[in-house]
């Protein structure tokens, strides 16, 4: 199911609106948010909701002696530890990367090995990343073992953030499991950052996207770089939109039950060194690899060639993960290679801004551009172009032409004011100076309604077009 569908907006939302305006008992209400998560997954993935209980069943069972040896018989500790991560990292392996390895060592070795044919459950990455951060902190003790599976279940598979994040590590809310509030500004806001990020991906990201499309489908012959450019910085703000918007929704819905999940995105376009980028991109996923991953690896305590080792390694997975593609292993390099020049050589804080701006920008573009490609050849065909494409096809002419229409140029107006926090920032100053929150916040529920009416109007024209993140 989608956050975007008829379904959901008509069926499955209004349902969820009356459990949590009129369940107050949290018992009952994580029973009935549990029944509608697991509903919700099952929706689209009948068979893989079994695979997703299966992996709420173990990594419960693994954490149950958690505070009895924490401190006790480390061996224990150890190979309990070992079990989790080795079950989470083999069914993540096996669904996700099982063909890509094979397809790699066939191309590599000249072998024929069948390649599996295993379909991805959406969401794979995201609730094994939070099974596991569970585990580990169980052990660590910065959490407590949750000993009813029930609240366990419901912190895995809670429907907003089950199928693209944030991800959500289990001591951030665990008291909300069994002590929150919510009330009727709660469920407004709530909806209102619902509907903030339905329209970035309705109204923006999905305009855009069809843009870069088009492009990414012309031969590498009938490119430019002006298309070239155009389809780096468009796909840049489609992601964003598309990203950010299903964040916001699942903080949004979160916020209506009476969760507070952390905040995904801090305006990364706002960035001014690639570091900065990823300190307010996909803030779930950098957090939990730093807390995971490059500390365990010894962060920056171990010299400054382990520490660059430990970054690029961080990078390296962070690219695996986003999918079985070698474009995204090269994006999550090619990231790690620009936070060493700038840790050791470039340091772009040092710079005039608009350069630095410029730069950072630069950076993230030409990464998105391989991350959005097909192959490694379509990417270095797209950065090939960027640099030196001054041939222009007729058919490369007709379609920058066809990209040129008011209506494009208003949505990518439009994104990148919304890109900036200057309308929150207009919005706040304006109702601390004058005295008007009130009328702010009507405006804002008025400008939600209109642009709830356009989003309706956009799904009823529109074909099923899912998140990018559904896919990893």
């Amino acid at each position: 199911m989608v956050f975007s569908s008829t379904v959901f907006l008509f069926a499955f939302f209004p349902v969820y609106i009356a459990v949590v305006s009129l369940i107050r008992n949290i018992r009952a209400c994580n029973v009935l948010l549990v029944i509608m998560s697991l509903f919700f997954y099952a929706w689209g993935e009948p068979v893989y909701v079994l695979l997703m209980l299966l992996s709420i069943f173990i990594n419960y069972l693994i954490a149950l002696p958690a505070e009895k040896i924490r401190y006790g018989d480390s061996v224990k500790k150890q190979a309990l530890l070992s079990l989790s991560i080795v079950f989470n990292l083999t069914a993540l392996g096996l669904f996700k990367y099982a063909g890509f390895l094979v397809t790699t060592i066939n191309s590599v070795s000249g072998a024929s090995i069948p390649v599996p044919q295993i379909p991805l459950p959406v969401g794979i990455s995201f609730f094994t990343f939070q099974t596991m951060s569970y585990v580990i902190d169980a052990y660590r003790g910065t959490c407590s073992v949750q000993k009813n599976i029930g609240k366990f279940m419901l912190y895995v598979s809670f429907f907003p953030q089950l199928i693209a994040g944030p991800i959500v590590k289990y001591h951030d809310i665990e008291k909300q499991l069994d002590s929150r509030s919510t009330d009727i500004e709660k469920i407004a806001d709530g909806i209102r950052r619902f509907i903030v990020g339905l329209s970035k991906k309705m109204l923006i990201a999905n305009a855009v996207g069809s843009i870069v499309d088009d492009i990414y489908s012309l031969d590498g012959s009938d490119l430019n770089i002006l298309l070239a450019w155009a389809a780096g910085i468009l796909y840049t703000l489609q992601i964003y939109f598309d990203f950010s918007g299903y964040s916001d929704m699942a903080i949004g819905l979160g916020k209506m039950a009476g969760f507070k999940f952390l905040e995904n995105f801090n305006y990364p376009y706002t960035s001014f060194s690639v570091r900065e980028f990823w300190k307010r991109w996909h803030i779930s996923l950098t957090t939990w690899f730093r807390e995971y991953v490059y500390f365990p690896l010894g962060g920056n305590r171990k010299g400054e060639l382990r520490t660059g080792i430990n970054r690029m390694s961080v990078f390296l997975l962070t690219g695996i993960w986003h999918g079985a593609m070698w474009t995204f292993v090269v994006w999550g390099v090619f990231h790690g290679v620009f936070q060493l020049l700038e840790t050791y050589l470039i340091h772009p804080d040092r710079w005039k801004r608009p350069l630095a701006y410029i730069y950072s920008m630069a950076v993230v573009t030409v990464g998105f551009a391989i991350f959005r490609a097909d192959s490694i050849g379509q990417a270095l065909i797209i950065i090939r172009e960027m640099i030196v494409g001054f041939g222009f096809t007729d058919v490369g002419v007709i379609t920058l032409q066809g990209m040129i229409t008011l209506y494009n140029c208003l949505i990518v107006a439009i994104a990148f004011v919304a890109m900036t926090p200057v309308v929150r920032d207009t919005a706040d100053a304006l109702a601390a100076r004058y005295n008007i929150r009130r009328a702010v916040t009507f405006m804002k529920f008025s400008a939600s309604v209109f642009l709830m009416a356009l989003c309706m109007m956009s799904i009823a024209s529109s074909s099923y077009n899912p998140f990018i993140y559904f896919r990893f």
